[in-house]
């Protein structure tokens, strides 16, 4: 959904705007709001977040968020699950997670939607490549196909079962494969 203000709203200004769920973003000049997942995206977030972080986190690599308001570049975007080394990840002045991510995450993963534009989240990954990220995938469930992306690359697509998903250096102990990534919908 689009929500069309009357005057261009400025990305000050959307951020003091109370948070809606599913969270809306910005993106030139616009408020988009993202569709309410569903489940099969739910069941890929959930567990991929989950995966990433029981192999990661434990070790202080780097931790997944799921659904954190990223702002740079301009811009203001919920990837699905966004992925910090830990040495990124903000802090506030107690040492805790900030509540405020004015970086691009190291690795971002979106899960398309029925409804959702493969074209918009395509842009959205494209944008955190050219402002630092260095790896998005784009998932999409029905088609069980996994594009990856990397800064000035030609993106490549993993879509059959047995192939191992490519991950960053740092998560490499991940062991990602397309068949077990689309089997979560089958437990």
């Amino acid at each position: 959904m689009v929500q069309s203000p009357s005057k261009p709203i400025a990305l000050e200004e959307f951020l003091k705007l109370p948070e809606t769920k599913p969270a809306s973003e910005y993106i030139d000049g616009q408020i988009i709001q993202k569709p309410m997942p569903q489940g099969k995206h739910s069941t890929i977030q959930t567990e991929l977040s989950t995966t990433i972080n029981g192999v990661l986190k434990p070790q202080k690599i780097a931790r997944a968020f799921s659904e954190l308001r990223c702002t740079f570049g301009g811009r203001s975007t919920v990837p699905d699950v966004s992925v910090f080394t830990c040495k990124r990840i903000p802090r506030d002045e107690k040492g805790e997670v900030a509540n405020i991510f004015s970086i691009a995450p190291n690795w971002a993963i979106e899960i398309l939607s029925p409804d959702q534009s493969q074209t918009k989240v395509t842009k959205n990954i494209l944008h955190c490549l050219n402002h630092g990220t260095e790896m998005g995938w784009l998932i999409d469930p029905d088609e069980q196909t996994v594009f990856v992306y990397l800064s000035k690359q030609q993106p490549e697509v993993f879509d059959h079962l047995e192939q191992k998903l490519l991950v960053l250096s740092f998560a490499n102990e991940l062991n990602l494969s397309v068949g077990l990534v689309f089997g979560w919908l089958l437990e």
